[in-house]
């Protein structure tokens, strides 16, 4: 077969394994995405994130990831779902992390991909990555045409929005190529008005203000200034996401998986400010919001509540 029937079965494969787009890049260096990256660092907006600082140049080269690499296959999987918690008070939780956690669920779906590709294309080598190495998913998704970069810093697609996982393939199969899509934020500044605590500015984010930031990458205590300013997020934050008018076209996922447990959404206010650590292991397991750990998690939920108690 061709380069581009190569491509073409493995977009096909891909859509039968769940995903709902696929797009390819050519394996080299990110030239555009070094200086602002560089920057960004330098600004200090990845807060304690020291990991960022590391394997710099494996960010922007694959080929340091995956010796002899020859094309970047980007992947993406809708977690969009409309159910919500039911008591409007309580703690909120970002749609992603509702279910069960993704990098579990996806890295079987991609091993599964790349399998596939092996059986059909012979012996090629590659790695699949979910999140999980110095990769530059939004990048490389948005220079295989899979959407483009938005004010909010997220991959947006005209036809869905926002709402799903960004996964990759890094293999040393020669694919024909796709190409990046134009923007279409025009002069939309929803996500940034919304933003409860100012993290962003056009197409840049601050990460040390991010509300998903706070709940879940920072270790240490939430600075006090964030007081009043959390929109009631105790794992995550969907804000920038629910105002972008693209979002509209979002519709729900079809992965079970990622249903969350009942439980879960019946939860009232003063369920989550009794949380003990038998009920956090009984609906998170094998959930994102492990990450967090149940002090981590109580620790956001007990700001939360001293938010509102202050602000009597």
């Amino acid at each position: 077969m061709s380069a581009r029937e190569d491509s073409n079965w493995i977009k096909a494969t891909a859509q039968e394994l769940g995903f709902i787009s696929c797009g390819i890049s050519k394996a080299a260096f990110l030239e555009a995405e070094a200086p602002r990256l560089e920057q960004w660092l330098k600004a200090g907006h990845h807060g304690s994130m020291g990991y960022m600082e590391r394997n710099f140049d494996k960010r922007l080269d694959p080929i340091k990831l995956v010796p002899g690499a020859k094309s970047v296959i980007s992947l993406l999987f809708n977690y969009y779902t409309p159910e919500t918690q039911k008591d409007p008070k309580a703690p909120k939780i970002s749609k992603y992390a509702l279910g069960t956690d993704y990098h579990l669920v996806l890295k079987e779906k991609l091993k599964a991909l790349f399998q596939k590709m092996q059986a059909e294309f012979g012996d090629i080598e590659g790695r699949v990555f979910v999140d999980s190495a110095p990769v530059l998913e939004k990048a490389w998704a948005a220079k295989s045409g899979l959407g483009w970069i938005g004010k909010n810093t997220n991959l947006l697609t005209q036809k869905v929005g926002s709402y799903y996982f960004i996964a990759e393939i890094i293999c040393d199969l020669p694919l024909a190529h796709d190409h990046p899509v134009t923007d279409h934020c025009g002069s939309c500044t929803a996500c940034i008005d919304a933003c409860p605590t100012q993290a962003l500015t056009p197409f840049k984010i601050d990460a040390s203000k991010c509300i998903s930031y706070l709940t879940i990458e920072l270790k240490s205590s939430i600075p006090s200034e964030f007081s009043g300013q959390m929109d009631n997020w105790m794992f995550g934050c969907d804000v920038c996401q629910e105002v972008c008018p693209w979002n509209r076209f979002a519709q729900s996922h079809t992965e079970t998986k990622f249903s969350p447990p009942p439980q879960l959404l019946e939860m009232e206010q003063n369920d989550w400010l009794e949380l003990t650590e038998a009920t956090f292991k009984k609906i998170f397991k094998n959930s994102a919001v492990q990450r967090t750990k149940f002090l981590g998690l109580q620790r956001n939920i007990r700001f939360l509540q001293s938010s509102q108690d202050d602000s009597r």
